[in-house]
């Protein structure tokens, strides 16, 4: 193959829980294969034969993760994109039409007219950094289950949950540090975290978890990022009936531990303590007031990483 001309080459990748569509731009080549290692293996032979310019992949939570990694191991430049970019590059260019092979097209067609820059992120990392949260967090319900356990259970049993609370503390801890050492290993993801971790109430973990689930963080609007994490306000309406709005879908992970997060900003931080004081003395339940005050929090976090500032009470 002519080298300017494999050069030039642009790759479109459209993911999916189960199949990767991608299409090859200006070869006009199509294929699919499985989301899973025998799939991936498969694409990176044959994207390593047209020796791409670029493959873009839109970053959709952790589905594109074991792409891009393979993309890191074979040494293929890939840059991961805001799917919001690619919607409104679709609307530019008059794109209507919606289907998994389309759509690889387009992401093809939008990395050679925009030409976003490669991505330096280190996937192994993130996908670590995601597995990690994921077992501390079961780690601490078997924590929370021990503990109401020792409180019910007879004194003749007692030793033995002490004996595994200390097991599932020491495992807690050492799952601590290893977030603390994946983070400190990549500049981006250092600054993310220190930015975040500026808003009082959110630690190490929260600051783990936005980066490993959340990647958009910083990307989205207010509305698009709220309604990611599952916090933004839905209109229940048919006919004549109107019922209260509701939060749904979205991503359990985040809202879980940001809704964890604000039980203790609403003892540190001004800015939600007054947020949620006023929302009940206005007579909401207080459920829906905690609500209201993690996608107020999602909202200053996604404009603190997309401004790159720290948290500064005054401004929120």
């Amino acid at each position: 193959m002519n080298k300017s001309v494999a050069q030039r080459i642009n790759v479109g990748v459209d993911t999916g829980k189960d199949h990767l569509d991608i299409h090859v731009r200006p070869l006009n080549e199509y294929f699919q294969v499985s989301n899973d290692k025998k799939g991936i293996t498969e694409a990176m032979k044959r994207l390593k034969k047209v020796a791409p310019e670029r493959i873009v992949i839109e970053a959709t939570g952790r589905y594109e993760t074991a792409f891009i990694t393979a993309c890191s191991k074979a040494g293929l430049p890939f840059s991961l994109v805001n799917p919001v970019h690619v919607k409104r590059f679709a609307g530019a260019i008059g794109r209507r039409a919606k289907t998994d092979k389309l759509d690889a097209e387009l992401i093809a067609h939008y990395s050679e007219a925009i030409r976003p820059a490669l991505s330096s992120l280190k996937p192994e990392a993130i996908r670590r950094m995601a597995d990690l949260v994921s077992r501390r967090n079961q780690l601490m319900d078997m924590q929370t289950s021990e503990k109401n356990r020792l409180q019910i259970m007879p004194k003749t049993t007692q030793a033995s949950i002490k004996s595994v609370l200390l097991v599932i503390k020491k495992q807690i801890q050492i799952m601590d540090e290893e977030l603390a050492v994946l983070i400190e290993s990549c500049p981006e993801y250092k600054t993310k975290s220190a930015l975040v971790q500026s808003m009082p109430g959110i630690g190490k973990v929260s600051a783990a978890t936005l980066i490993s689930y959340l990647p958009e963080l910083g990307l989205l609007n207010s509305k698009e990022i709220a309604a990611l994490v599952g916090v933004a306000p839905m209109n229940k309406e048919s006919g004549r009936y109107k019922g209260k709005q509701v939060i749904q879908g979205g991503r359990s992970q985040v809202r879980t531990v940001l809704f964890m997060a604000m039980m203790s900003a609403m003892q540190c931080n001004a800015v939600f303590k007054r947020t949620y004081n006023r929302l009940v003395e206005a007579g909401k339940p207080k459920k829906v007031a905690i609500i209201a005050c993690v996608r107020k929090m999602i909202v200053i976090l996604n404009s603190m990483v997309r401004d790159g500032v720290v948290w500064e009470e005054k401004t929120a």
